[in-house]
């Protein structure tokens, strides 16, 4: 996509070689990966637990929730943008959901009022970061601390049960329904995965989107509105994260008010490993698919293996940088800037 378009500069080939062709691959290398994480907890894990059924439909569906947010999130990062309040916004979005329940609104009602709050929180983000000219970094790291602490002022920091049993019809499809031997969860992120794929790679908005994030003057120049582009992948943002918050909910039949702590930055280091570049124009949504599995395995994986949780911070911390300097290796290397 990005490579049919205006290139910031002269010459946007794929470079040649090695790097050239790990351009080319990068969703199958991070597939890659994620088998090869799992080969290795599955055989590693103390009492091979980690390949019983009964973790991995837990992994399954955590994962799925996890992947659905990372998709979007990595949308938004191809059109040069990030959000770091989605960790904050999706415990506000389950706040909102246990409320109205409990006012006795229809569950549905409220699953899509949540999700409407999230898109509403986006296009505030959106609003502000290209209208004001504010980076999205400071404009979402300020959302980050002010819904954690309008959720925590209003629910007390109280956790809230949730009577799954009141709505089965929506619980089964959401969060408590198998399709074989899938959660429900898993069947909702490979679909949404496959609709963003499509309109990613086969739909002129997945062009428009990829153009923005590659050279926004360049997009302006062939009439593309980038002010709506980037307001409409922040709703988009907004939209994963109100519906997973209610989905994560269904699957805990709990609220807690420190829901999704971390959550935005495990987003990023899975589109980042999945091949998106922090400067935006490059991406795909199966690399952000396998990058969310990865993130999701070691996750998993390290609990299994009975390593000390913390253990994660410092994995995640250096997959992060790795991936950071290999993309940006491999992006020199396609502009030809260096090498």
């Amino acid at each position: 996509m990005s490579d049919t378009a205006p290139a910031k500069h002269p010459d946007p080939r794929p470079s040649r070689g090695f790097l050239g062709a790990v351009l080319r691959m990068r969703s199958l290398n991070t597939f890659i990966i994620a088998a090869v994480l799992f080969v290795v907890f599955s055989v590693f894990s103390p009492g091979k637990y980690f390949a019983t059924p009964d973790n991995l439909l837990v992994f399954l569906a955590t994962e799925a929730e996890f992947g659905i947010i990372a998709i979007a999130v990595g949308i938004l990062m191809i059109a040069g943008e990030f959000d770091l309040s989605v960790g904050s916004v999706l415990a506000f979005c389950s706040l909102t959901f246990i409320k109205l329940f409990g006012a006795g609104v229809n569950a549905v009602l409220a699953l899509f009022v949540a999700i409407a709050v999230g898109m509403a929180i986006g296009f505030l983000n959106g609003i502000i970061t290209v209208k004001a000219q504010i980076p999205s970094f400071i404009t979402t790291l300020g959302g980050l601390m002010l819904w954690r602490g309008i959720t925590l002022f209003w629910s007390g920091g109280q956790q809230q049960g949730l009577e799954v049993e009141k709505i089965p019809g929506l619980y089964g499809v959401i969060g408590g329904a198998k399709i074989g031997f899938l959660p429900i969860q898993f069947v909702w992120v490979v679909g949404i995965a496959l609709v963003a794929g499509f309109f990613m790679n086969s739909h002129k908005l997945g062009n428009w989107v990829t153009v923005t994030g590659d050279n926004k003057l360049a997009a302006k120049a062939m009439g593309i509105n980038t002010d709506r582009i980037k307001i409409a992948c922040f709703m988009i943002v907004g939209a994963a994260v109100g519906f997973v918050a209610v989905m994560q909910m269904f699957r805990a039949s709990l609220f807690t008010a420190r829901a999704g702590d971390g959550l935005e930055l495990n987003a990023v280091a899975a589109a980042v490993i999945g091949g998106t570049a922090l400067s935006g124009g490059i991406g795909s949504i199966a690399g952000v698919f396998w990058g969310a599995m990865s993130i999701s395995l070691i996750e998993n994986g390290l609990v299994m293996m009975r390593i000390p949780y913390w253990w994660t911070f410092t994995v995640f911390g250096g997959i992060i940088i790795f991936s950071v300097v290999i993309s940006k290796i491999i992006e020199a290397r396609r502009l030809g800037t260096g090498g």
